[in-house]
């Protein structure tokens, strides 16, 4: 699969010459110029990593991350930033970041940081935190504790893509032709989606997916 990366960088050269280095190297890159329009992408769209320029326009890079941060979005980012001091580094960490490059940088570090900040997201989607258990997505289980004993439900691979989505990203909704596109990509109907919310109600109870009227599917009670 490939790696989404959202670029958040308002230096118009420089985020030109990073998408290309990125797309070269295989990754999708969604480019962002100021911190709002970065802030509604990243609570918005799927992605894998960030990368966040610090000196933002809008919504300042350290803002934005902490913002995602309350929101429950844990995607590992990566601050890009002219300020180098420890000071500076430690902001950065305190405010949620996973790396902290400096300008100027050298191409070649900034992919190799990319691809452990990657590792570093496949390793935490192992297992997501759903309403009364966890998720594994390696297994498609959910597994729950009550009453001292653990209980193991194994799901399809199509209901476990569902709600490994929706648990991905906790506080969003996601509507029904989104979920369409992004699990039941060779689908044609709507109603496959429905369909599969059931299946994961009926498995998990029906708390474990609400409805939005008129808007859609999220995690957990609405």
């Amino acid at each position: 699969m490939t790696a989404r990366i959202l670029l958040i960088e308002d230096d118009a050269d420089l985020a030109r010459l990073l998408r290309r280095v990125l797309t070269d190297e295989g990754y999708a890159v969604t480019w962002a110029g100021d911190g709002h329009t970065g802030l509604h992408l990243a609570l918005t769209r799927e992605v894998d990593a960030m990368i966040v320029d610090r000196g933002l326009p809008a919504v300042e890079g350290l803002d934005l991350i902490a913002r995602l941060r309350s929101r429950g979005i844990g995607t590992p980012i990566l601050v890009l930033s002219a300020r180098n001091s420890t000071e500076d580094r430690v902001e950065g960490l305190d405010a949620g970041a996973e790396d902290y490059l400096t300008k100027p940088f050298e191409l070649s570090e900034l992919l190799a940081r990319v691809r452990a900040l990657l590792r570093r997201h496949l390793d935490r989607a192992v297992e997501l935190a759903v309403p009364g258990g966890s998720l594994d997505l390696a297994t498609r289980t959910v597994r729950r504790a009550g009453g001292g004993a653990v209980e193991l439900v194994e799901l399809s691979e199509r209901e476990a893509a569902l709600l490994g989505l929706l648990a991905a990203r906790p506080g969003v909704v996601f509507s029904r032709a989104d979920l369409l596109d992004r699990v039941f990509g060779d689908a044609e109907s709507e109603t496959v989606v429905d369909t599969y919310v059931h299946y994961c109600r009926r498995k998990l109870g029906k708390d474990v997916i609400s409805t939005v009227r008129g808007l859609g599917y999220r995690l957990g009670k609405s």
